[in-house]
């Protein structure tokens, strides 16, 4: 009965804990104004999700990927939400980073069609970084 009693103050200073520094931390920023600064802890993983349709030949370029703090978990992933039933609709591009060294960095993605050179991004997302 005594190592019952123990354990559940235990249990919840764990839980506590756990519940404090959260092994991934997802980011849905909006285009439309500035990025909250993201911070995080060596180990944590970053889930990026911005909406995007590349049946209109826009797509997210990442430009700056943090490399000195983070490091991709793979290239972009897109999904389109199950209920839309609409061909060419909207869904979302995801990108996963580990934090992977303390210090500083910048996230920057622009929204554009790769073969208009000569034109301004329609979008731009940008992100500080802060690894501890």
């Amino acid at each position: 009965m005594t190592a019952a009693r123990l354990l559940l103050p235990f249990g919840l200073a764990l839980l506590t804990a756990c519940a404090q520094h959260p092994t991934n931390v997802n980011l849905e920023p909006d285009d439309r104004k500035p990025c909250s600064p993201v911070a995080l802890k060596v180990g944590q993983t970053l889930t990026l999700s911005l909406p995007s349709n590349p049946t209109t030949g826009f797509r997210w370029q990442l430009q700056d990927a943090a490399p000195s703090v983070l490091h991709s978990l793979g290239p972009e992933v897109y999904s389109t939400p199950e209920d839309a039933g609409v061909v060419g609709g909207a869904g979302e591009s995801i990108w996963r980073f580990q934090a992977r060294t303390p210090g500083e960095g910048r996230l920057l993605l622009v929204y554009l069609r790769p073969w208009e050179t000569d034109v301004a991004p329609a979008k731009r997302v940008e992100c500080q970084v802060s690894v501890k």
